[in-house]
């Protein structure tokens, strides 16, 4: 089931179950993982699309694999915060891979991720063509962190 709201997709989720980020691209999907107690996002793999099939069996194998509970897609809005065609095309994908798996998938804004992921990067001295080889999956992880982080933040809330 897609939640538009976060608040929705923590009640949704399984206990001590794993979360996945995906920073969807054109070309590539970033894969991030979280471990069971929700604190730690971890830049897992890139994954090349080719159609959408064959990329949601893919990401299946590593949900399956991972066991996976929730899944987190960056919604790419654009800095005033509308939605363009970027937003309507991630929705679309949420909306198939429902249709094939059963968890609860959410959204968190992606705004500045990539920047993000590459000033990392940069910090870690890592070289232009590693950052290109590992730049989605990195991205990936700084979505899917900040909605952990949002996550533990809701917790702490209700107790």
């Amino acid at each position: 089931m897609i939640h538009e709201d976060i608040q929705d997709f923590a009640a949704a989720l399984p206990a001590r179950a794993a979360l996945s980020g995906l920073d969807l691209g054109d070309k590539t999907v970033g894969v991030a993982v979280s471990d069971r107690l929700l604190s730690v996002a971890t830049p897992l793999e890139t994954v090349k699309r080719k159609k959408f099939t064959a990329d949601a069996e893919r990401l299946l194998a590593i949900f399956a694999a991972r066991e996976i509970g929730g899944v987190i897609l960056g919604l790419p809005r654009n800095m005033d915060g509308s939605e363009g065609p970027r937003c309507q095309s991630t929705r679309a994908f949420a909306r198939n891979l429902s249709r094939l798996w059963d968890g609860p998938i959410g959204f968190w804004d992606e705004r500045l991720s990539t920047v993000a992921a590459e000033r990392a990067l940069l910090e870690a001295d890592t070289s232009r063509a590693k950052r290109a080889e590992v730049i989605d999956h990195v991205a990936a992880s700084v979505i899917l962190q900040g909605a952990l982080d949002r996550l533990r933040h809701l917790r702490s809330e209700a107790t």
